[in-house]
């Protein structure tokens, strides 16, 4: 093939709506010409991941904009992904019910109809009231999609929200009105997902009257979350899974629990963690998955919940940018989340309060000197101070804490909890004057995506829209899709890069 002919090629795959017809000597053609010696389908950017998945949430595109937490995945984000037919899911983790009630309402009344979305409910094993109080908010406002993370195990509360509403059709198959998907990156706990709502859990809702007898019944034909999203090294909650491995083994399991409970519907697999570039999408669709779900990049995005200094830092963030950080939430049971480190000392200084947590079991036990420190670099007050805020939260929020931490090992976890909390509401509301501390989950993704969007129109965090990075990636996608297929017909180098930069969104619009 001669250079202008390869040219002429490479600028045809860019735009992946169109047929080439390619003949002899790598020259494009036309339809008809009886010298073709091969043809580069058109790949359109909605095409990808399970047509059952996007007819069934009534998408154009299989791509999920993840719950990120104290709603930084915002309404207006839910909002601008839905506009563009992909899926958003509400970060209600972190918020007060009152909001979570008052956005979820909200998002019903200002998505067209036949619109889909999602919220989050995140395990709170200190706190089963809060799950309690949001399944009821999701069933009394049919919100139908409610994002299941960190779960540990399935919960009373998140199968009355599945098993509720469970009709049998004429044709003998089963209606669920209520979806749950699932975010976990162990197989152990995939296997709860994907197995039907435990039956001891199923018996004890009948027998309180949550739900009826022909629920209970129709619960074990169907699993507890049709869709699970394998969740790689990613930000917030996360195991660090290298995502080639997880990957492929969360869809072999699928597939077996598919066979073994002989489900009508086969089990569908989303991804997450590290999506920050076309080409880690290629490498998760040639991997099998049914959706995309995106997290980090999107807290860069202007209609994050995030504040713009943070996103500025976001933004500025390379790869190894991010570190783990113990979980507000989960504390004392040594959990982990993913954050920046870039900007800010968040992640060393909570890291120490884990350490000084195992070295003691009060805060009166902390020496003198290392307790000052604490006070001065730290917290900013006395920590008298703090567990006062602690004691007057907790007295309205949840007063059983407040018993709970008559144990001196626990007051000292809820002390430090307040940090570990305030940290990322700060980031949030951008509290400069606690920028230091300032606790902002990313996975390594961001680092991607900055790469990528480097010298583009993407590089400012004020251009980027959540839509607009969704389908930059789709379209790159797209590209590299047909650009594999010419290469597997010979028809370009195996050696050749091909550059693929993220496109304007007046750009954008000819090709999706």
């Amino acid at each position: 093939m001669n250079s202008l002919s390869l040219n002429n090629l490479l600028t045809a795959i860019y735009d992946p709506l169109n047929t080439i017809y390619i003949k002899s000597g790598g020259e494009i053609t036309s339809q008809g010409d009886p010298g073709i010696i091969g043809i580069i389908p058109p790949i359109a950017p909605g095409n990808f991941g399970s047509k059952t998945f996007r007819k069934e949430f009534n998408l154009r595109y299989a791509y999920v904009g993840g719950a990120m937490v104290g709603g930084i995945s915002s309404v207006a984000m839910v909002q601008a992904l839905s506009n563009l037919e992909l899926l958003g899911i509400f970060g209600a983790s972190g918020l007060a019910p009152e909001i979570v009630e008052e956005s979820v309402v909200q998002l019903k009344n200002s998505l067209a109809i036949e619109r889909h979305f999602g919220s989050c409910l995140i395990h709170s094993p200190h706190d089963p009231q809060l799950e309690e109080r949001l399944i009821d908010i999701y069933l009394t406002h049919g919100v139908n999609l409610i994002e299941a993370s960190a779960f540990l195990q399935i919960t009373p509360n998140l199968v009355r929200y599945r098993v509720q509403g469970l009709t049998e059709l004429p044709d003998g198959s089963i209606m669920a009105p209520n979806r749950v998907m699932a975010k976990v990156s162990r197989l152990e706990l995939a296997k709860r997902f994907f197995s039907p709502p435990p039956a001891k859990i199923v018996n004890a809702l009948l027998e309180s009257g949550a739900i009826s007898r022909d629920e209970a019944n129709l619960s074990q034909y169907i699993p507890m979350a049709q869709d699970l999203t394998a969740e790689a090294d990613s930000g917030g909650h996360t195991d660090f899974r290298p995502a080639n491995i997880l990957w492929p083994s969360m869809i072999a399991l699928a597939e077996e629990y598919t066979r073994k409970y002989d489900y009508l519907h086969p089990i569908r697999v989303g991804v997450a963690g590290g999506l920050g570039s076309p080409q880690a999408f290629l490498a998760a669709l040639d991997l099998g998955c049914s959706y995309f779900v995106t997290g980090s990049i999107n807290q860069s995005c202007v209609e994050s919940g995030l504040s713009a200094p943070a996103r500025e830092l976001l933004a500025k963030a390379s790869q190894t940018d991010v570190t783990p950080a113990p979980a507000a939430d989960m504390f004392e049971m040594g959990a982990r989340v993913q954050v920046l480190k870039y900007g800010t000392l968040f992640a060393p200084r909570a890291n120490r309060l884990a350490e000084l947590y195992r070295q003691y079991d009060s805060v009166d036990e902390i020496p003198p000197k290392e307790r000052e420190s604490l006070e001065q670099k730290i917290f900013h007050k006395p920590l008298e101070e703090i567990w006062s805020e602690t004691q007057s939260f907790f007295s309205q929020r949840d007063p059983a804490q407040l018993k709970k931490a008559e144990n001196p090992k626990y007051k000292m976890a809820l002390i430090f909890r307040w940090y570990l909390g305030q940290a990322s509401r700060w980031a949030i509301n951008g509290l400069t004057e606690r920028q230091t501390d300032w606790c902002i989950f990313a996975g390594p993704a961001i680092g991607a995506f900055n790469e990528w969007t480097q010298g583009s129109y993407y590089e400012d965090p004020m251009n980027r829209r959540v839509g607009d990075v969704a389908l930059n990636l789709l379209y790159g996608l797209a590209v590299l899709k047909r650009f594999s297929l010419a290469r597997d017909l010979g028809l370009v180098p195996d050696e050749l890069p091909l550059p693929l930069k993220p496109l304007a969104p007046e750009e954008l619009a000819e090709f999706i």
